[in-house]
């Protein structure tokens, strides 16, 4: 997530109370978790065992609950809670607005573009030229849409992160303070859903095509021109290359990679990084061949055992 415009780490130290260790004339040009942290990002770490992760990172900020060594070029923001000043800063830059119409301010809508009644917008939303959106599309704050785009009824697109931190037996919810952003040619079926992510972007290719019912986590990122079949799930923060296919039904893990060119079968699960350019069966999915192989042997050694019977 990238602030409107760069904040002094000094500035930040001071609003939280935070004691700042290390570089003091920095300047925060954004806010992330770990595994999206860039040259500029704010970031933090509560657990001592994810401590080297976090300082070793990209982030040129870390939140952190520990007086430990700075590395050069960095600053820390030492806190108890660093989960609460991270929760804080995504709030002051991603503030609620509310809707009381079904337009948000700063709306952008490209030439030749038709947007049926009944369709909520958020703030901060730009579409593309030649979209067509359909009744009961919600599209929730800072989406970005391009050009082409087709959205059936019902879709909800930039709804909240799934996405809590466990505190003293209670489950606090993260700030969402990402965005969707989908490119051209893309057509979304009717009923899906797509949350933002919690700092980064959830993406959907160009080209890629969806079926209805299928649930998009936050932060997840669909390749170019793929298939996606009705009722499936794709858990948040996972990427997906370009060119795969995904059959009905089938449900992918949170933090997986999958590679270009993959066909997953119909209700399939999948656990793991799966490499490109193969095909994929079963739970937990492998390679079709050695499944359907499997299988077989499955089935011949059930019927000797029934003949034996």
């Amino acid at each position: 997530m990238d602030f409107i415009h760069p904040v002094p780490v000094a500035e930040i130290a001071e609003k939280y109370s935070l004691k700042l260790k290390g570089e003091t004339q920095v300047l925060a040009t954004g806010i992330n978790e770990i595994h999206k942290v860039r040259a500029g990002d704010i970031t933090f770490v509560d657990v001592e065992k994810y401590f080297h992760k976090s300082l070793s990172s990209a982030a040129t900020i870390i939140i952190i609950n520990k007086n430990v060594e700075c590395p050069p070029g960095k600053t820390l923001l030492i806190t108890e809670d660093p989960f609460a000043i991270f929760n804080q800063i995504v709030w002051e830059h991603r503030p609620m607005k509310y809707l009381n119409t079904d337009r948000g301010e700063d709306f952008v809508c490209g030439h030749n573009t038709h947007i049926d009644h009944n369709v909520i917008i958020g703030h901060n939303v730009t579409i593309g030229e030649d979209c067509y959106i359909q009744p009961g599309v919600f599209i929730g704050d800072n989406t970005v849409i391009g050009n082409r785009v087709q959205i059936q009824a019902g879709a909800l697109i930039g709804t909240d992160a799934f996405y809590y931190k466990k505190i003293n037996g209670q489950y606090q919810k993260w700030r969402s303070g990402g965005r969707v952003l989908i490119e051209d040619d893309v057509e979304i079926g009717a009923g899906n859903t797509i949350n933002r992510g919690v700092s980064g972007d959830t993406i959907i290719g160009s080209g890629t095509k969806m079926d209805c019912q299928v649930h998009v986590g936050h932060g997840a990122i669909i390749g170019k021109n793929c298939l996606i079949a009705a009722q499936v799930g794709i858990a948040g923060k996972t990427i997906i290359g370009d060119n795969c296919i995904l059959y009905g039904q089938v449900g992918i893990a949170q933090n997986l990679t999958i590679g270009d060119n993959v066909t997953i079968l119909a209700q399939s699960g999948v656990s793991k990084d799966l490499e490109g350019g193969k095909t994929y069966f079963g739970y937990p999915a492998g390679e079709a061949r050695e499944k359907y192989k499997e299988l077989a042997a499955m089935r011949l050694y059930t019927d000797r055992k029934n003949k034996q019977a």
